[in-house]
């Protein structure tokens, strides 16, 4: 049975661009009361404005920030029905070029902030009988030189969600997990500016994980897993058979074609001059230092 937002109270964190953003769009367009949580202000104020709901401006690693979120908006339209925990980060660089504070602002970021944001607003949304989407990445199952410290918070995220669903069934809440491929948002097109190691490499790599899907077709997936209450969400739907092999795809077999696929040694060392040279640990859009 579809699940109609018409109505419904949609929480979401990291609206202020990319999917965050595009989700509230489509989310009121099906009759959704929208609450845009997150940084720069400027853009949640526009995203709020053009939807007709409410902004604020929090950082998902600040548990006082989340809770002052989730209860304006019980004042405003007093409830939440859905959650999309979708504010997220990712790193430039290794584990060995660090530094360790980008390493674990990723991981705060990525993986305590999704527990942040479910901790402010289960109450409510328990009462509603309602769902949780918390957005993890096929980077919870692959694994790519230079993103150690994404695809462990995404891993988390996947399996955080995987118990909360067990822990909260029997109050008629659902949760979902979406696992995107690239999609075309700041965050990947600042990699692509960025890091031309990272260019080469994403060209290498295997179908599908080599494809870079639109942003309006990753939120139209994402709504409609949503509106389904799917307890996985994959864009595209083929990462869903990449998740099955996820043995095959993180076996030593694995290892020796991703390395000689992206070059291998030769990619690392390349990426981390890129990195050295660039003088930053995030692209330029990213809110590394705060989310």
């Amino acid at each position: 049975m579809r699940y109609d937002l018409s109505g419904k109270t949609v929480f979401i964190t990291g609206a202020a661009r990319g999917i965050g953003a595009q989700v509230a769009r489509l989310a009121a367009a099906r009759g959704a009361r929208i609450a845009c949580a997150g940084l720069e202000p400027h853009l949640l104020k526009e995203v709020a404005t053009e939807v007709g709901g409410l902004w604020y401006e929090c950082d998902v690693t600040n548990q006082a920030a989340l809770d002052a979120a989730a209860t304006a908006t019980m004042e405003r339209f007093g409830r939440i029905d859905v959650v999309v925990a979708n504010a997220g980060i990712a790193n430039l660089g290794t584990v060995a070029l660090g530094p360790v504070n980008a390493l674990v602002r990723t991981v705060e970021v990525n993986l305590l902030g999704v527990m942040r944001t479910v901790s402010a607003t289960l109450a409510p949304v328990t009462a509603a009988k309602g769902h949780f989407l918390l957005v993890s990445s096929a980077a919870a199952f692959t694994a790519m030189p230079g993103m150690a410290a994404y695809c462990a918070s995404k891993a988390g995220v996947e399996q955080f969600g995987n118990v909360l669903r067990l822990e909260q069934r029997h109050n008629g809440v659902t949760v979902g997990t979406a696992h995107p491929i690239w999609i075309d948002t700041d965050l990947v097109r600042d990699f692509h500016a960025d890091l031309a190691s990272f260019r080469a490499a994403l060209k290498k790599l295997p179908w599908p994980l080599s494809r870079v899907i639109s942003l309006g077709e990753c939120t139209k997936a994402l709504v409609r897993g949503i509106e389904t209450r799917q307890r996985k969400v994959y864009v595209p739907r083929s990462l869903g058979l990449v998740q099955a092999m996820r043995p095959v795809i993180l076996s030593s077999f694995a290892d020796a074609v991703i390395s000689r696929g992206s070059g291998g040694s030769r990619m690392v060392v390349e990426m981390e001059d890129e990195v050295r040279r660039l003088g930053r640990s995030f692209g330029e859009h990213s809110q590394g230092g705060a989310q």
